[in-house]
């Protein structure tokens, strides 16, 4: 092996440290849907990555799904977000901001006051049930549905938060069109029943991902825009449908066509999903010749470095392992076997609070994954 993934990569303008990408995990910290300090030292002991990928942040009141994930929509998630793409760029990583609107993975009780789940079409996901710190599980309502006159707010909604990202420090944004969320609603048509221009054909229910992505793009560079898809995943209501080969070949030609800087590609059978078709991945592959990042189980150097060196992937994401593993890189450098994360921790705070499981994870040595550095200090 070659070990390509500990070598510098290219991204758009940027030249990351190694191959290896810190993929998007809701961790749900951000307690009033505000970035903190706590947050700010969870991403700086990872910044070995060669690129993190925040959590799902929203860029709308309305996309506020979860309890306690981050929003990116007012200059006070800004201001706090600056903090964390201050300590990652001072410890010499690059991030991305992941905005993921929830759409109809939403509960009223998580929203703010004024917010209102919404969706192409007013069907709930079905069997969803939904965390409440008030009211713990609650099965999920039927959200409204995205009027017509409503679409184009929707799209600048995105547009307004990368805008805000770019200001916040960040090196560039993810749209999250996977996964089951607003924009791979508007692909699926089991959540997307409209007759309108944005239902129906294949193009008809791509036509608002490839809008938004190309209102970002135009906003703050193509360089720094890319997007998550999810062909084959099952998140969230999301069923397989007869169409999935020709949509995403589909989106992958016209996102060339926009130019963004990369199509992160993930994979959910290790989550109990069909596993991506080889062929769809080719197909993918052959039609956006930009960065491709993979994603979906890989946790070894061996599967990383097969990935790289078949060149099915310019980049690798890694989830999981990143929670309990603040040093993977290292770790995975020195054949270091992995912590395993508590995943009761992952969405919740323990005993001790919400750095349980989340800031309190040690490194390979034993040691504490560390603190800011004092000259540092805020």
């Amino acid at each position: 092996m070659s070990n390509k993934a500990f070598e510098p990569a290219r991204l758009g303008p940027l030249t990351l440290a190694n191959h290896l990408v810190m993929a998007p995990m809701t961790r749900s910290r951000a307690l009033g849907n505000v970035p903190n300090e706590l947050m700010a030292e969870y991403y700086r002991q990872r910044a070995t990555a060669g690129l993190i990928i925040t959590e799902g942040t929203s860029p709308a009141a309305n996309g506020l799904g979860y309890a306690r994930i981050p929003g990116l929509f007012n200059q006070e998630q800004a201001t706090n977000w600056q903090r964390v793409t201050e300590t990652v760029h001072h410890h010499g990583g690059h991030i991305f901001v992941q905005l993921m609107h929830a759409g109809r993975v939403f509960h009223p009780l998580n929203l703010p006051e004024g917010a209102e789940g919404v969706a192409p079409s007013a069907i709930a996901a079905a069997g969803g049930q939904m965390w409440t710190d008030q009211a713990q599980m609650q099965a999920q309502p039927a959200p409204r549905a995205i009027r017509a006159e409503e679409v184009a707010q929707v799209r600048d909604e995105f547009v307004h938060s990368a805008k805000l990202a770019i200001e916040a420090g960040f090196d560039g944004v993810e749209l999250h069109g996977a996964n089951g969320y607003l924009l791979e609603q508007f692909l699926n048509p089991a959540s997307n029943q409209r007759t309108d221009a944005y239902g129906g054909s294949v193009q008809n229910r791509a036509r608002f991902v490839l809008e938004t992505t190309k209102a970002v793009a135009e906003a703050i560079g193509p360089e720094r825009t890319g997007i998550r898809l999810s062909p084959w995943g099952q998140f969230n209501d999301t069923p397989n449908y007869p169409e999935i080969d020709e949509t995403y070949a589909y989106l992958a030609e016209e996102l060339q066509k926009i130019g963004i800087v990369y199509l992160h590609l993930v994979d959910h059978e290790t989550m109990g999903a069909p596993a991506v078709p080889p062929a769809t991945v080719t197909t993918i592959r052959e039609k956006f010749t930009n960065t491709l990042i993979l994603s979906g189980g890989y946790t070894t150097l061996a599967q990383i470095d097969e990935a790289l060196a078949s060149g099915r992937a310019d980049l690798v994401a890694i989830g999981r392992p990143f929670i309990a593993n603040p040093d993977l890189v290292e770790r995975l450098k020195a054949g270091t076997p992995l912590a395993e994360a508590d995943q009761a921790t992952f969405y919740a705070p323990g005993p001790n609070g919400f750095a349980d499981g989340y800031t309190d994870y040690p490194t390979a040595n034993g040691q504490p994954a560390g603190t800011f550095s004092p000259s540092y200090e805020a």
